[in-house]
C-alpha cells in the first residue's frame, strides 16, 4: 500500500457470544477470497451501473450475506485483524509501510489455529504483514505460500517493504515457499490458478484445507487484461477507471472458474466459500465524488457510484470500511439471505475456528463467531462498539498526541466521526477540507451520513468517546512497531539477487486444472 493510505482498527467492548450449533466443529474446507481496494459498491448486485459481475452475482444469490460488514480503510490493518481476531493496533500494525505493517510475532495466526484442528493451509497472492523472513507467511502457519511482496506488485519503499525488483502485473516473479519463480500470465489469473492447483493436489487427502486467495487487483496501478479494459474505454471511461473496472471483471471471471472447478471436483457440499474486500473502494482509479469518470455515448459525464455511502478507501466513514461479505456453503447455509447485524474482520478467525472445532487463543481474540447469526439470525446478540483511528502520524511521533484526531466509533445504530486535520498525502494533494468538528450519524435512518445529530444527542456521543478512550489506553502499549528502526535492506531484493547469483529464477510450472 502507498504512504497516502490510512490504517483502521476495530475494538469490541462486550464478551464473546458463542453457541454450539449444527455447524460448529463440522470441519468444512474453507476458501477465503479477499480483493484489494474493491470495496462494497463495484458488484453488480450492489447496483453498480456499469460493472458486469455475473459470477459474483451468482455467489451473492447463493450466499448468506452480511450487508454491514466492516473492515479497515486500508489493507495491512484489515489483514492483521483477519489473521488474529483482534484489532490491528494490538498487533503492532499502524501503517502499511515503514516497518509498521509488520504483524507482531507474538500474534497467533488463523492458519496456526486451523492447523491445530488438522487443516492444511495455503496463501495465494498478497500478504502485506511483513517482508522480513520471520514475518513471512510460510513462517506463520501456511503450508503453501505463493505471494508477491510489499503492498502491491512492483512496490518498493525505503524500508523492508518491497516486492521483487522490476515486477509488473503481467509475468511477475513470485515467492513460492521461500524461493522465487518466474510466472507467465496476468497476476489475478495466476493467483487463482495456483490456488486451484493446490486445492486439486490436496482435495483427496483426509484433512480439510484452508485456501486464502488474496488478489493484488484492483489495486493500482490500474492495469487489466486488454479485453477487460477495452470494454470500459469503449463505454467512454478514462484509462485508469477502465483499468480499475476491468480488473474487477477479471476477478469475476476467475471466481466463475473457481466455482466451476469446485463443482467439477464435487467439493461444493464440503466447502465454505467466502468473498470479501480489504477496505473501501479506491479513489485512485474509480475517481472522487463530484469528478467525472468519462463521457458516455451522448457526451454526458459519468460519475462515481459508491452505493450512496460517504467516504472511500482511507476514510473512517462508512464508505471507507464497508465491504461485501458473502458466505456460501451449499446444503448447509441459507442462500440468498441477508443479515443486517454489523460484523467485522475480527470475527473471521473465531468464526472459522468455530467451524473447524479449533480452540482459539482467548487472551488474543476479541471478535465473535458469526455462526449463531448464520444459523439463526434471531440468536441473542449483544450490541458492541468498533473503533477507527487513522494512525498516519510520522514514524517516531508519540501516538498519544494523535488520539483525538481522525477517529471514529461505530455500533449498530450510530457512527461517531471525530474531526481532525488532513494527515494523508491524498488529503493534502486534493486540498481536502477536513472539519475539526465531531459528527454523529444515525446509520439506520441516515446510512449516507447526511445529517449530523450530535447536538441533539450529546450523551450518546459522550459515551462513545469514553469507550474510545478506554480502548486507546488498552491498545497503546501494544503498538510495538512505532520506534522500529528501518531495515537497511529490502529483503525481497536481497533474496532475488542471491538466487539469481546462485543459479537463477526457474519458470513456474502452471498446474493442469
Amino acid at each position: 500500500m502507498r504512504i497516502s493510505l490510512i490504517p483502521f482498527l476495530f475494538v469490541l467492548l462486550f464478551p464473546l457470544l458463542t453457541r454450539a450449533g449444527e455447524l460448529s466443529g463440522s470441519q468444512p474446507n474453507v476458501i477465503l477470497i479477499i480483493t484489494d481496494d474493491q470495496g462494497y459498491a463495484p458488484v453488480g448486485r450492489h447496483g453498480h451501473p456499469w460493472i458486469k459481475t455475473p459470477n459474483l452475482d451468482t455467489l451473492f444469490d447463493t450466499s448468506t450475506r452480511f450487508d454491514r460488514f466492516l473492515v479497515s480503510p486500508t489493507c495491512s490493518p484489515t489483514r492483521a485483524a483477519l489473521m488474529t481476531g483482534r484489532h490491528p493496533m494490538k498487533n503492532g500494525v499502524t501503517h502499511t509501510i515503514l516497518e509498521r505493517e509488520r504483524m507482531a510475532l507474538e500474534s497467533t495466526t488463523l492458519p496456526q489455529v486451523l492447523k491445530t484442528a488438522g487443516y492444511t493451509t495455503g496463501i495465494f497472492g498478497k500478504w502485506h504483514l511483513g517482508d522480513e523472513e520471520p514475518y513471512q507467511p510460510h513462517k506463520r502457519g501456511f503450508d503453501e505460500a505463493f505471494i508477491h511482496g510489499a503492498g502491491g506488485i512492483g512496490q518498493a519503499y525505503a524500508c523492508s517493504c518491497a516486492d521483487a525488483p522490476g515486477n509488473k502485473y503481467f509475468n511477475p516473479v513470485i515467492r513460492h515457499n521461500g524461493s522465487f519463480v518466474q510466472t507467465e500470465g496476468y497476476c489475478t489469473d495466476l493467483f487463482f490458478e495456483a490456488g486451484l492447483g493446490w486445492i486439486q493436489s490436496v482435495k483427496e487427502k483426509e484433512e480439510p484445507f484452508f485456501a486464502y486467495i488474496t488478489t493484488n487487483a484492483p489495486h493500482g496501478p490500474f492495469i487489466a487484461p486488454p479485453e477487460n479494459e477495452k470494454r470500459f474505454t469503449d463505454l467512454g471511461f478514462e484509462e485508469k477507471v477502465a483499468g480499475f473496472y476491468g480488473m474487477i471483471e477479471n476477478i469475476d471471471t476467475n471466481v466463475g472458474l473457481m466455482l466451476e472447478k469446485l463443482k467439477e471436483w464435487d467439493l461444493m457440499k464440503d466447502t465454505v466459500v467466502i468473498f470479501m474486500s480489504d477496505n473501501g473502494m479506491t479513489g485512485g482509479g474509480s475517481g472522487r465524488v463530484g469528478k467525472a469518470l468519462g463521457k458516455d455515448d451522448n457526451g454526458s459525464d459519468m460519475f462515481l457510484y459508491n452505493a450512496g455511502m460517504k467516504g472511500q478507501k482511507g476514510s473512517a466513514d462508512e464508505g471507507g470500511v464497508r465491504v461485501p461479505f458473502f458466505v456460501r456453503w451449499d446444503g448447509k447455509i441459507d442462500g440468498d439471505h441477508q443479515i443486517e447485524t454489523i460484523a467485522a474482520h475480527i470475527d473471521i478467525l473465531p468464526t472459522l475456528a468455530d467451524l473447524a472445532g479449533a480452540a482459539i487463543p482467548e487472551e488474543q481474540v476479541e471478535g465473535r463467531s458469526l455462526l449463531p447469526l448464520i444459523e439463526q439470525e434471531e440468536s441473542p446478540w449483544e450490541n458492541r462498539y468498533f473503533f477507527t483511528q487513522k494512525a498516519r502520524w510520522k514514524t517516531g511521533s508519540e501516538p498519544n498526541d494523535f488520539q483525538w484526531q481522525n477517529y471514529a466509533v461505530r455500533n449498530q445504530k450510530y457512527r461517531l466521526v471525530g474531526g481532525g486535520t488532513p494527515t494523508s498525502i491524498v488529503e493534502k494533494r486534493n486540498k481536502k477540507a477536513v472539519s475539526n468538528k465531531d459528527s454523529l450519524y444515525d446509520m439506520e435512518k441516515d446510512p449516507g451520513q447526511t445529517t449530523n445529530i450530535i447536538e441533539q444527542n450529546p450523551e450518546i456521543a459522550k459515551e462513545m468517546k469514553a469507550a474510545y478512550d478506554a480502548f486507546w489506553k488498552e491498545a497503546r502499549p501494544l503498538m510495538v512497531n512505532e520506534e522500529a528502526p528501518m531495515s537497511p535492506t529490502r529483503p525481497f531484493h536481497v533474496w532475488f539477487e542471491e538466487q539469481q547469483a546462485a543459479g537463477g529464477i526457474p519458470k513456474w510450472e502452471a498446474p493442469e486444472l
